[in-house]
Formats: structure tokens, C-alpha cells, sequence
């Protein structure tokens, strides 16, 4: 009796020394406080390693390469397994009870939620395995092994192999998924994936591996690579019989986009709300263009204005006029105090390969494992299948590419992810949101001309009225094609008149509204992100106004990208107002 009393006694001494039971030491929360913060970063962790083992090739694109060569599997029995398993965490998630933690964790359980929610959605409700080739085409690009430096030529060429011999696996699993028949312009874009990429395995991955290729190396690769074609001649013949019986049935309706806006980005606005938001920025853009238009060519058309700025083409070619760019407009950012810059890393700029050229530009940005690599800005030529006319049109003039790589780089995505890859929640170093990542840069192209570039000349701000344009027009045709009952045709006359593309741009930007159907978050992004500038601003003591602009731009990128209305709530206390 004696004896178990005093031992009891000892045990609860070193509970209380060790910090493991009692009294918590000064400074420290409450127990059940500490379990929830420890269950909640544990919870984070294994959602992290679950999903790269699920989708290994986000795992090696965020620069985990033990998952090299590997590809995600879309096969009925590892897509049951992985809802399951989503399922488990959201209820695991939910048991975590938010009061019991600091505020980053609070934001951190939010964003866990709405990552498991939206994965949930166009996996059991869109179904986008069923629908859409891009789904399976994406997963089998290579890029990432050729063009990025992150190991020596020859670990990255068996790293390819691997992934080349998954190929038909992917393949076939797409074949035996999609449902038809399927959308025409969900076909179109699967065949121009699929149909750049057959030449580009063929042609260029020998070329790059070319110098690590011995006589074992070279029969290595080759094997690899037919394997590889011969799948992806697989999926050509398989679309190209699609294209009889393709349909132009895409819309997700009112109910699903709604659901979709909440899942994936926590946004619960009304349609005709958002509707009247999103023409309401168009209204203000065009008349600004309107403006800038008659000081340019007064009495002239807004279309002979476009074209002024839009011939004013970059002689040396847009890769090389955009590698110009770059040095210039980061000495912009960093001279204005615009926006921190956390690193050292470069972003090179290239000429995007055949395979995506199904949108004019785009950036490849290592993870938040990969140390000191390079991002690479990639610009797509025209379709050589246009007309001479076309393909004129659809190079960017000056003005316009300056807007795009000011999005892509300076201070847009490329500066964004050097801030997300430092972010201090592990979630919002791996995790981008669509809205947040395109929301801030777009947000960025507004900012930069507002900020000073271009010293107030006209040819200058239409090149960025152009851009915001197009992104209006893509909001107002996101609605229009899955809720209102808008043709592509229709969206595509509304690209050509109301952001004034080229006939190539508007076509090509038409049909993404049917397979993307959040691409209205460009401007949903920006929009949020503004409201909460403002908003947070008047809550700041009277000071130094470009240094309270960079410490909200410093504080916004800090949480690396959940939904927007999340950061909103952690900044100001409530998701109310976000719109």
C-alpha cells in the first residue's frame, strides 16, 4: 500500500518534470491543447505522404524522388481505396477540435478539410476520370526528368525509363475509364496533348539523354521509349474514334458549380452575385482600355487600338524578348519594396514542347524539397496548322508579353511559390490553390502597372488592360458555359470582342472554359485578394504606406495557398466579405 502510493508519487513527479502529465510548464498550453496541435501535425504529415503515395508524380514534381517514374493510378480498385482514405481524413480532421488549437493550425485544419473536399469532388461528384483525357495525358508527361537539373543526366534517364514503362498502364486505364461518348473539345485537346507528345519523346528525349547514352543506355532507352509510343499511338486511335460521336454536352450546371466553387475554393457567393462581380471588373477594364485607346488613336477603333499594340511584336522572338524581361521587371519589384524576395532561385524561359502548347505560356516551378533549381517560363509558338494570319496574330506583341511574364514570373507565380516553398505550415508548402496561385497573379499584372512600369504610357497599360480582359472574359465564360447555356461558339465571339484576341487565342481559350471549368479563378483570385488588401489596410495604424502594401503581401504569400477566404479569416478574423 505504502509502496504503490510512493511509487505513484515518483511517476507523477517525473509526469510533471518530463512535461508529460500535470501542471503544464509555464509558457505551455493545456494538454488537451498540446494533443490536439500534435494530432493535428501528425494528421498534415501522413495526408501528405498518403497523397504522393496516391499521385506520385505530384510527389516528384514538390521534389520527393523517391517516387521517381511512378504515376498516379486511376484503376477503379486504387480509386475506391483512395476516397476511402480521404473520407477517413476529413473524419479524422473534423474530431480535432478547432478551439484546442494556435491560429496557424486553426487555418491548417481548415485548409486539410477543404483539400480532402476538393479532391472528394472531381473525384466522386465530376467524375473527371470519366470525362476528361487531359486527367491521364497530364500524368504521363515527362518534363520533369528532362528539364529539370535536380540529379545527374543518367539518374534522371532511369528515372524516365521507369515512368515510360507506366505508360501503357495509364493508358489503357484512361481507355477502359472514359465514358462516351465524350465532349468535343475534351477530345481536341486530349488529341493535341497526346499528338505533341509522340514527337517529342521520339525526337527530343534521345537528344537530351544523348550524352550519358552508352551502347546499354541507348537500348535502354529505346525500348523504354517504344513501349511508351506505342501506348500513346493507343490513345490517339482511341480519340480520333471519338471524334464521330463527340458531343458538345460539357456543363456542369448550376448545382455542381456551386458545389465546386465550395469544395475547392471555400467560396459560397450566390451565381448572380459572382456574375455581377465578374462583369462589373470587365465594365471597369474596358473602359479603362477605352480610355487609353483614344489617347493612343484618337477617334480610332478599340480593335485598330489592339492591333497597334498587339503588331508592336518583339523582333528577336517572344522567348528571347521575354529573357530580357525577366532581370528588368525583378529589379522593378525589388527597387518599388514591392513584395519580399526569400530566395535566390532564377526562372529561365523557353519554348514550350509540342505537347503544351494548348495555352500561350506557362511556368514549371520546383517543389518545396528542391533545393536551389531553376524555374523555367515556357512560351507556346502558334499551331503550325493556322493560317499565315493566324499565326502572326497569336505571338504576343510587346506590351502583352510583358504582362504574361510580369504573371509567370516577376512577381507572379514565380515569386508566389519562392515564397509558398518557405511557408512555416508543411500544407502550404506542398499545397497551391487554383484561386490563390492565379488569383495572385493576376493580381500582380494590376499591381505592377499600378505600382509604376511603364511610367504611365498608354501602350503599356493596354497591354495590361489586355490581359485582365482575358481573364474577365474567361469568369464571365466559366459561368456562361456550365450555368447559363453559352456555346463555345458564343464564349469564343465573347474572347474575340470583349478582350479583343486573336482568332487562335479565343479559340483556344473557348474550348478550356468547357474542360476547365474553374478558370474563372484568375479573376476570383484577384478579386478576393483585393477586397482583403483593402480591407486589411484600414485596419492598420496611420504609417508608411508602400510598407504596410509589402507587409500584406509578405503576410498573404506567407501561408503558402489555401483557399482565400481561409487566409481572410486568419488575417481578419472572419470568411464574411470576401466578395
Amino acid at each position: 500500500m505504502i509502496r504503490g502510493w510512493r511509487l505513484s508519487l515518483v511517476l507523477a513527479c517525473l509526469a510533471f518534470l518530463l512535461g508529460c502529465g500535470g501542471a503544464p510548464r509555464r509558457g505551455e498550453p493545456p494538454s488537451s491543447e498540446r494533443e490536439a496541435r500534435a494530432a493535428l501535425d501528425a494528421l498534415s504529415a501522413r495526408y501528405i505522404e498518403r497523397s504522393f503515395a496516391w499521385d506520385p508524380g505530384s510527389a516528384v514534381y514538390a521534389g520527393r524522388h523517391e517516387h521517381d517514374g511512378e504515376i498516379v493510378d486511376y484503376r477503379p480498385s486504387a480509386l475506391a481505396a483512395w476516397v476511402e482514405e480521404l473520407r477517413g481524413f476529413r473524419r479524422e480532421a473534423e474530431a480535432i477540435a478547432a478551439s484546442a488549437l494556435d491560429p496557424a493550425r486553426r487555418t491548417e485544419r481548415a485548409y486539410l478539410l477543404a483539400l480532402v473536399d476538393a479532391s472528394l469532388f472531381w473525384l466522386v461528384r465530376l467524375k473527371q476520370h470519366e470525362s476528361s483525357p487531359l486527367a491521364y495525358a497530364n500524368a504521363i508527361d515527362p518534363s520533369v526528368y528532362l528539364t529539370r537539373p535536380y540529379a545527374p543526366l543518367d539518374v534522371r534517364l532511369a528515372a524516365y525509363v521507369k515512368h515510360a514503362h507506366n505508360v501503357p498502364r495509364v493508358v489503357d486505364t484512361m481507355i477502359a475509364n472514359l465514358r462516351t461518348p465524350l465532349p468535343r473539345t475534351f477530345v481536341q485537346v486530349g488529341l493535341s496533348v497526346f499528338g505533341g507528345l509522340e514527337p517529342y519523346l521520339a525526337r527530343d528525349v534521345p537528344a537530351i539523354f544523348a550524352s550519358v547514352l552508352d551502347a546499354e543506355r541507348r537500348e535502354t532507352l529505346a525500348r523504354a521509349n517504344t513501349v511508351a509510343l506505342a501506348a500513346i499511338a493507343r490513345a490517339k486511335t482511341f480519340l480520333e474514334a471519338q471524334q464521330a460521336t463527340a458531343t458538345d454536352s460539357f456543363a456542369l450546371g448550376p448545382d455542381l458549380f456551386r458545389e465546386m466553387l465550395w469544395a475547392t475554393e471555400r467560396v459560397d457567393t450566390p451565381l448572380e452575385a459572382l456574375r455581377a462581380e465578374g462583369e462589373r471588373d470587365l465594365a471597369r477594364n474596358f473602359e479603362a482600355l477605352r480610355g487609353e485607346c483614344q489617347k493612343l488613336l484618337p477617334g480610332g477603333t478599340l480593335e485598330a487600338c489592339a492591333a497597334l499594340v498587339g503588331d508592336d511584336k518583339p523582333s528577336e522572338g517572344p522567348v528571347a524578348a521575354a529573357r530580357a524581361q525577366v532581370p528588368e521587371l525583378k529589379r522593378f519589384v525589388a527597387t518599388k519594396q514591392l513584395v519580399s524576395i526569400p530566395g535566390e532561385e532564377e526562372a529561365l524561359v523557353e519554348e514550350a514542347p509540342p505537347y503544351k502548347r494548348y495555352n500561350a505560356a506557362y511556368i514549371e516551378i520546383p517543389g518545396p524539397y528542391e533545393r536551389g533549381l531553376p524555374s523555367t517560363y515556357y512560351i507556346a509558338p502558334p499551331d503550325p496548322g493556322w493560317s499565315e494570319v493566324e499565326r502572326t496574330a497569336y505571338v504576343p506583341g510587346r506590351m502583352d508579353l510583358l504582362f504574361i511574364t510580369v504573371h509567370e514570373v516577376w512577381p507572379g507565380h514565380f515569386l508566389q511559390f519562392l515564397h509558398a516553398n518557405r511557408s512555416e505550415r508543411a500544407l502550404g508548402r506542398v499545397f497551391v490553390g487554383y484561386a490563390f496561385a492565379e488569383g495572385w497573379a493576376h493580381y500582380a499584372e494590376e499591381l505592377m502597372w499600378e505600382a509604376g512600369l511603364g511610367e504611365g504610357d498608354p501602350k503599356t497599360h493596354v497591354g495590361q488592360l489586355l490581359n485582365a480582359l482575358l481573364r474577365n472574359v474567361r469568369f464571365v465564360s466559366a459561368l456562361g458555359l456550365h450555368t447559363g447555356g453559352m456555346t463555345v461558339a458564343a464564349s469564343e465571339r465573347l474572347f474575340r470582342e470583349q478582350a479583343l484576341c486573336d482568332p487562335g487565342n479565343a479559340r483556344q481559350q473557348a474550348a478550356r472554359g468547357t474542360f476547365d471549368p474553374a478558370y474563372l479563378n484568375y479573376t476570383l483570385g484577384k478579386l478576393v485578394i483585393r477586397k482583403l488588401r483593402d480591407d486589411w489596410l484600414r485596419t492598420q495604424p496611420a504609417g508608411d504606406a508602400r510598407a504596410q502594401l509589402r507587409a500584406f503581401h509578405d503576410r498573404l504569400l506567407s501561408f503558402g495557398g489555401p483557399p482565400l477566404p481561409l487566409v481572410r479569416e486568419a488575417m481578419l478574423g472572419t470568411r464574411e466579405g470576401a466578395l
